[in-house]
């Protein structure tokens, strides 16, 4: 009877032997498929020049993968917005729309939100529009005989602010300031607010159609009759 873990019946095999045979055998068909006459030349590796490009942009919504987290820059969706508040307007007020812009609002307390601005002969409408499911979500109509001022600008906050930004601002007044209650001041969903504040829509570079829409510099002439400021779009800082 054999034992589990006897060495009985086995032969122990060399591996550096076996090796060795192989690596002549491997020295030996290669002597013979040489010339004879030919000598054994150094082996060169030669490097290939690198062919990669690295670019900075400055702006990265230049770049489209970065702009398609938008859902407002997909195949018509603009001109599908554009189209459906034509015919609410002209519904429900039957006035025309004289133009429209793509911006981003910024809240009293220095928040973003996506907006649609449309302009007719009487009225002003900021538009909370859904372009994912392609749908007005909200419309604040304000009567152009209420805006009172208009202002065109840089970016200005309190010296002992941390919440900054840059770049040119436009702000409508339709109401007083001095007006607006401390609790709308304070509360981040106050809809009393007497103004609107607005800056370019991130998409703006990615075509000459969106250059178009969201640039705020062609909004400051909306009425002949309104007051106009050129001076820091400013925001008293309440954090």
């Amino acid at each position: 009877m054999s034992m589990i873990g006897s060495s009985e019946g086995f032969q122990l095999v060399s591996l550096k032997q076996e090796e060795d045979d192989q690596s002549s055998e491997t020295d030996q068909l290669s002597t013979e498929e040489r010339h004879p006459s030919e000598d054994p030349a150094p082996t060169q590796m030669s490097r290939q020049p690198s062919v990669t490009e690295s670019t900075l942009y400055p702006n990265p919504y230049h770049q489209p993968y970065i702009s398609r987290k938008y859902f407002v820059t997909r195949p018509g969706a603009i001109e599908t917005a554009v189209d459906d508040l034509k015919g609410h307007v002209a519904k429900t007020s039957g006035e025309i729309i004289q133009g429209f812009w793509l911006l981003t609002e910024i809240d009293h307390w220095n928040n973003e939100k996506e907006r649609i601005l449309l302009i007719t002969d009487k009225t002003l409408l900021i538009c909370k529009y859904d372009f994912i499911m392609l749908s007005c979500v909200q419309l604040q109509r304000i009567p152009l005989s209420a805006v009172s001022c208009v202002c065109l600008g840089k970016f200005a906050f309190p010296g002992m602010s941390l919440d900054k930004r840059q770049g040119e601002g436009l702000r409508i007044f339709w109401g007083s300031p001095g007006q607006q209650s401390l609790l709308s001041r304070w509360n981040p969903w106050s809809t009393e607010v007497p103004y609107a504040t607005f800056t370019e829509h991130p998409v703006k570079y990615t075509t000459e159609k969106f250059l178009e829409i969201c640039k705020v510099n062609k909004i400051h002439a909306i009425k002949p009759t309104i007051q106009h400021h050129y001076f820091g779009t400013k925001r008293n800082d309440k954090k």
